[in-house]
């Protein structure tokens, strides 16, 4: 099964894979033959440093490229689900005790960021939305407790 991710997702990893490649990977290069050039490698602290980066980096570009061959990329804006939530729904939630509210992009997994209010479609808040519709309300078991929360808006934005 193809992994699904927004276009935006797709194009951030692309962004990443661009970067790894054509400004990482050049100055790694550079940093390990200027390290070389400082002699014995066996006591090269720089050298040693710059070739696990150079580990780090090719095996990420791999790791991009793998992922981006196996996945399936979706135009959320295309989506034509209504009020319903589906993969790519921007949903806006508040949380029933204390009116709390906090906005999540379901996502697919190689794209899924908390900080960005990005969630993974295998995450548990967006199996307890998937089918849902505005108004509806979810309940999720949270390490703190389980927690109520009233679906307040659901959107399809690029």
């Amino acid at each position: 099964m193809r992994a699904p991710i927004t276009a935006q997702g797709a194009q951030r990893l692309r962004a990443e894979l661009e970067n790894l490649k054509s400004v990482q990977r050049p100055a790694v290069i550079n940093a390990i033959s200027e390290a070389r050039a400082h002699g014995d490698l066996k006591e090269n602290a720089e050298y040693h440093a710059a070739r696990e980066q150079q580990g780090f980096i090719e095996g990420r570009i791999k790791q991009l490229e793998g992922e981006l061959s196996h996945a399936e990329v979706i135009d959320v804006t295309k989506l034509n689900a209504g009020a319903r939530v589906v993969f790519g729904a921007t949903v806006e939630l508040a949380d029933v005790d204390t009116d709390e509210q906090k906005t999540y992009q379901i996502v697919g997994d190689l794209e899924a960021d908390i900080k960005q209010g990005l969630i993974a479609i295998s995450s548990p808040v967006a199996r307890a939305l998937i089918g849902k519709h505005e108004g509806d309300t979810i309940t999720i078991e949270a390490p703190g407790g389980t927690r109520e929360y009233e679906i307040m808006s659901v959107r399809y934005v690029g």
